[in-house]
């Protein structure tokens, strides 16, 4: 993986991460394609139409079903989903996190139940990354020990003692099997800022035979606080981050989330939140948010967004999409989530472009006032 600063505006910058499979512009969000989809979309829809050039799938899903084993006879993820982009792929630890009583997480690794069948399993760091080398994925996640909040000192403490062991076996793992891919670690730590700068400074300076992570993410965020705590431990952990390797925020969220997020700093995002909330009737607009399934959308004629020039808003009426909506039209979900993610890609675009030309504070004074229409 190659890593490039193209340009800074303040704390905000855009780089260039080029992998083995494509060139990703910084600032990026990534589709979320759990199981090797992106729900609704295809492999053409993903490069044809909405040119995203990474999108994420998930560990945990993919190990259980079709399971990574399949997925390596059949070609490695970029084969076998026909989308030949970057894929990152998340550790499973979030899905360990939310399947509650059904997860066991110890000093090895977490012990879990499959939500398919309850087969019992177990994730090892090193199990992790055999699994993620099968997938083939271009860039890796480290197994993270995740915690909901507010918490104790104690539990926070014994996350990030976890998840640093575990970045710890993970990368000797990968760097003994060759180094094909790339991994990244994730800093936890709560919204305590001692424990964020502790979790960061320990992953940063690990290393393997001169080797050590080709990222860092910022984890365990947005699992319950305040919106502006989340910004300001994400502004207070950046400075423990290398200026020189990509900085990714997981799972994190709204428009507003991201674009505080790159003032700060930050080069990635994901969320299901776009697809999840296109199927839901929640469409994003340049001056808000709208719902699809009001009556006062049944003749407009108007498309979803006037400064949108996505597929949908060029193709399609706001009257088509309330009646695919409320008669339960599967082409409704394929329509209304290229909307949201050509908005969330079109966002962290523009966002770039102010960030070279130096007019970030502008950009994002010049979003919230539209936001707020």
């Amino acid at each position: 993986m190659k890593f490039k600063i193209d340009g800074v505006d303040g704390n905000s910058r855009a780089c260039t991460i080029t992998t083995e499979h494509s060139e990703i512009k910084t600032p990026i969000f990534m589709p979320v394609g759990t199981i090797g989809a992106v729900k609704s979309l295809d492999a053409v829809d993903l490069t044809d139409i909405l040119d995203a050039p990474i999108i994420l799938g998930n560990t945990y899903h993919l190990y259980l079903r079709p399971t990574d084993e399949v997925i390596n006879k059949l070609g490695g993820l970029h084969k076998f989903t026909s989308y030949n982009r970057s894929f990152l792929t998340d550790s499973g630890g979030f899905q360990a996190f939310s399947l509650g009583d059904n997860v066991k997480f110890t000093d090895e690794g977490i012990w879990f139940k499959s939500h398919i069948d309850g087969s019992r399993h177990f994730f090892s760091p090193e199990k992790v990354i055999d699994i993620e080398y099968n997938l083939n994925s271009d860039i890796m996640m480290v197994l993270d020990d995740l915690i909901s909040l507010p918490n104790t000192k104690e539990r926070i403490k014994k996350s990030i003692e976890r998840t640093t062991n575990w970045a710890k076996r993970s990368l000797i793992h990968h760097i003994k099997k060759g180094k094909k891919n790339n991994l990244f670690a994730i800093v936890q730590g709560g919204t305590d800022i001692e424990f964020r700068k502790l979790s960061a400074t320990s992953l940063v300076e690990l290393e393997y035979e001169g080797h050590g992570f080709d990222g860092f993410a910022i984890g365990g965020l947005s699992v319950g606080e305040e919106n502006q705590l989340m910004y300001d431990t994400i502004e207070a952990t950046i400075p423990y981050l290398p200026e020189d390797k990509p900085r990714y925020l997981m799972g994190v969220g709204t428009p507003e989330d991201i674009i505080e997020a790159i003032d700060r700093g930050v080069d990635m995002f994901d969320c299901v939140m776009p697809t999840r909330n296109a199927r839901n009737g929640s469409l994003f607009t340049s001056f808000g948010t709208i719902k699809i399934k009001n009556a006062k959308y049944k003749l407009d004629e108007n498309p979803i967004d006037e400064n949108c020039n996505c597929y949908t808003c060029r193709n399609f009426s706001r009257a088509y999409l309330t009646h695919l909506y409320r008669a339960k039209e599967l082409t409704y979900f394929r329509l209304a989530s290229i909307h949201n993610l050509h908005y969330y890609l079109n966002l962290v675009k523009e966002a770039r472009n102010a960030i070279l030309q130096g007019k970030f504070k502008e950009f994002k004074k010049e979003f919230y006032a539209k936001r707020a229409q």
